[in-house]
Order: structure tokens, then C-alpha cells, then sequence
């Protein structure tokens, strides 16, 4: 299966529907003007460690929501099940990535906890809206990810880099993307860089370490985002016995909307 324009103009629960059925796709461009929220599922006894790193780390991990253990219908995404309604996931043991499955059925359990943390996603419809184009889209790609040379604040056993998204920006239009994006904080907020991507320890754009590489445009300028991808990287550096996440890209589609997030 893949992506049409009709399955992207779906409603979220559609798209929830679709990625149940078995699409496996990148959500940049689905359900404009709704939340996207990336995923963390850790055993109960690693979840105050992960609450309190996103909480001094509220950049790349702002969340949205947690749930009890065991829960599998979030308060965002009513009728949703994060077992399955996601396009990929991916699946850790000991910090190592073992799959990446279309559903997580099978490795359930009932002390799991669940991290819905905000994505950039959310605020492309607020950038389309201004004017500032979206490469990834564009070009039928994910957005990239690289991992920089910051390091995030460490918290309990969890510590790692800081993970940033990039697009490229028209130059006469990056002050416009930096005004929209700040408006929303619990989707990541506005950019932490702007520029050369050396600033941020990032050799080559054409080889993110998560995602696709993007093309430019002729006079587009590399703007980077703090990245929801960041657990991720502090999973493989802190080495929990267990978690599961999204794939990179693949996102949980929420009823939440987008200016729900947006400050005044």
C-alpha cells in the first residue's frame, strides 16, 4: 500500500485505520492541522527516569501525554490502540535495535508505560500555512535527522545526544519559520540552529543518521529543530533492558489539533 493524496487528506482515525491495515509510510503531510506525537513505551521502572529526563529536556522531548502501564488507548487518539496504529515501530533490548514491526501485539505487557512525546510534524501545517515550503513533502521523503554534538542533560540512567530534524528554508523566509515554530513549545518550539550544520558537530546534510536526505533549493538555508528521535539515542547510550518506539518518521496521528498547541 502506499500513499495518496486521498489517504493524506484522512481523518485521523482513517489514518489510524490505514497503518492498522498495514500501511508503512511516513506521516510528514497526513492530516494537516492535527497533532503527530512521536512514541516511547518503557517498563514502569525505567518511566521516572525517562519522565524526568524529558523534563530537563523539554526541547526535543516535550510530552504530550503518559499513560498507567499497560494502557494502549492514549487520551489523544480516542478509539486508538498504540499497539498497532502506527505505520512502524521499533523495538530495543538492551539499547540494541532487534526489528522494527508494524505492530507490537506480540510484546505487549502489562507494566509498560507509554510516552507520547510532541513532533515537529505538527507545526508544518502552521509553516505551509505562512508561506515557507516544506522539502520533504515536496519530494515524497521523510524529513532528516542527524545526531549533533550536544549533549542532553542527563537524568537518572538515561543520558545521550540532542537529535534535531532539519529543513531547508528559503533565506527571506527563515525568520518566518522561527516565528511560527516558536509558537508552539510542546512541539518542539523554534529552531535551535540555524545555518552551518557544523555548529552542531553534523559533517555531511547528505547523510542524516535517521530519515532521508533532502534536497535544497537554490537559496534555501539548513534550519534545525530540536527532534522527538532524541530518546531514541539515549536508549542506545543508557542501554534500558526494553523499550519500544516509532520508526523514525512514522508517527501516532492524534485527534488533538495543532492550534490546540499554539501560543497567542
Amino acid at each position: 500500500m502506499t500513499a495518496t493524496a486521498t489517504t493524506l487528506g484522512a481523518t485521523p482515525g482513517e489514518a489510524r485505520a490505514e497503518f492498522r491495515a498495514g500501511l508503512v509510510t511516513p506521516t510528514a503531510g497526513w492530516c494537516a492541522g492535527r497533532t503527530q506525537a512521536n512514541l516511547v513505551v518503557l517498563p514502569r521502572d525505567w518511566a521516572w527516569d525517562f519522565l524526568l529526563f524529558a523534563q530537563r529536556n523539554p526541547a526535543p522531548c516535550p510530552v504530550l501525554e503518559v499513560t498507567e502501564p499497560g494502557q494502549v488507548e492514549p487520551l489523544l487518539a480516542p478509539g486508538a490502540d498504540l499497539r498497532t496504529d502506527l505505520p512502524r515501530y521499533r523495538v530495543w533490548r538492551d539499547g540494541e535495535l532487534v526489528d522494527e514491526p508494524t505492530d507490537v501485539v506480540d510484546l505487549w505487557r502489562d507494566d509498560l508505560v507509554s510516552f507520547l512525546v510532541g513532533c515537529s510534524f505538527t507545526f508544518e501545517a502552521g509553516l505551509t500555512e505562512a508561506g515557507v515550503p516544506l522539502r520533504h513533502v515536496e519530494q515524497g521523503r521523510n524529513v532528516s535527522m542527524y545526531r549533533t554534538n550536544r549533549a542532553c542533560r542527563p537524568a537518572g540512567r538515561l543520558s545521550g545526544p540532542l537529535v534535531v530534524s532539519m529543513r531547508p528554508v528559503p533565506a527571506d523566509l527563515v525568520a518566518t519559520a522561527v516565528s511560527v515554530t516558536a509558537r508552539m513549545p510542546a512541539v518542539h518550539g523554534a529552531p535551535v540552529h540555524v545555518g552551518d550544520p557544523a555548529g552542531l558537530g553534523i559533517d555531511d546534510l547528505a547523510r542524516p543518521d535517521h530519515g532521508e536526505a533532502v534536497d535544497a533549493a537554490p537559496g534555501d538555508v539548513p534550519v534545525f529543530w530540536a527532534c522527538g528521535v532524541t530518546p531514541q539515542e539515549a536508549l542506545i547510550s543508557s542501554r534500558p533492558p526494553f523499550a519500544i518506539t516509532h520508526a523514525p518518521g512514522h508517527m501516532l496521528v492524534t485527534d488533538s489539533r495543532d492550534v490546540d498547541h499554539r501560543l497567542a
